[in-house]
C-alpha cells in the first residue's frame, strides 16, 4: 500500500503501525505528486491522512485517477468537511472513511474490507454523512446516455477505470467523467452503490 500524509510524523507513525501488523508499505509520500507516485509504486490500496486542512487533500483526491481502493483518515475536529469530501471518495472502486483516533484493529479491519471489495465507514461518522443523501428507488430523472450505459455494464463486471478506458478506447479522464455522471443520475454514493441501484432498476445486462 501507499501511505499519503502531508505531515512527516504522521507518515512515519502510519508506516510503523501498519508494518508492525504485517502490511507491506511501498512508500510514504506527502501527496504533492500523488498520481506520479501511484504510477511508480502501483499499490493495491491508498491510506491517506487528510490532515487538519482536509480541503487540500480533497483536491489531491479529485485529481487522482481512481483505480484503486482508498482509506481516508479524518480529524475529529474536521467533521464539517465530511459531506463535501464524499463526492471525491465515491469515485474510487471502494473507500473507507475513519476518524484519525480509531483503534489499530479498526484500521486493519477497514483495509481487509477494501481488499475484499467492500467499503467501510466509521460508525461515528454515519450521521454526519447522512446529509449527503439516500439512494432513491425511483427511476433516474435523467436517463443514462448510450456511452454511460456501456460504462455502467463494465462497472458491473468490476472493471477499473483503466480497464474500462482500454475496453472502450477512451481516456481514463473520460471514464471518470462518465462514472461521476452515472452516480449522480442514479443518486448513488459509490460505484458499488450505483451498480446495486442499476441492478434493482433492471439496467444491468445479466
Amino acid at each position: 500500500m501507499l501511505i499519503v500524509a502531508d505531515n512527516l510524523l504522521t507518515r512515519a507513525g502510519l508506516t510503523a503501525l501498519l508494518e508492525e501488523r504485517g502490511c507491506l508499505v511501498l512508500a510514504a509520500v506527502d501527496g504533492a505528486r500523488l498520481q506520479r507516485d501511484v504510477d511508480q509504486y502501483d499499490p493495491d490500496a491508498l491510506v491517506i491522512d487528510l490532515g487538519w486542512e482536509s480541503e487540500t487533500m480533497r483536491q489531491v483526491l479529485i485529481q487522482l485517477e481512481p483505480d484503486l481502493p482508498v482509506l481516508a483518515l479524518v480529524a475529529a475536529e474536521d467533521d464539517a468537511s465530511l459531506p463535501p469530501l464524499l463526492p471525491a471518495l465515491r469515485l474510487f472502486p471502494q473507500f473507507a472513511l475513519l476518524r484519525r483516533d480509531c483503534q489499530p484493529d479498526a484500521l486493519l479491519a477497514a483495509l481487509d474490507a477494501l481488499v475484499s471489495g467492500l467499503s467501510a465507514l466509521d460508525p461515528r461518522l454515519t450521521s454526519l454523512l447522512s446529509a449527503a443523501g439516500q439512494v432513491s428507488r425511483d427511476p433516474p430523472l435523467n436517463p443514462l446516455t448510450a456511452r454511460e450505459n456501456e460504462v455502467l455494464q463494465l462497472l458491473a463486471r468490476g472493471l477499473t477505470n483503466r480497464a474500462i478506458a482500454l475496453e472502450l478506447g477512451i481516456t481514463q479522464h473520460t471514464v471518470k467523467f462518465h462514472v461521476n455522471s452515472i452516480m449522480s443520475k442514479l443518486d448513488a454514493q459509490s460505484r458499488t452503490q450505483a451498480v446495486v441501484r442499476a441492478t434493482q432498476l433492471g439496467m444491468i445486462a445479466l
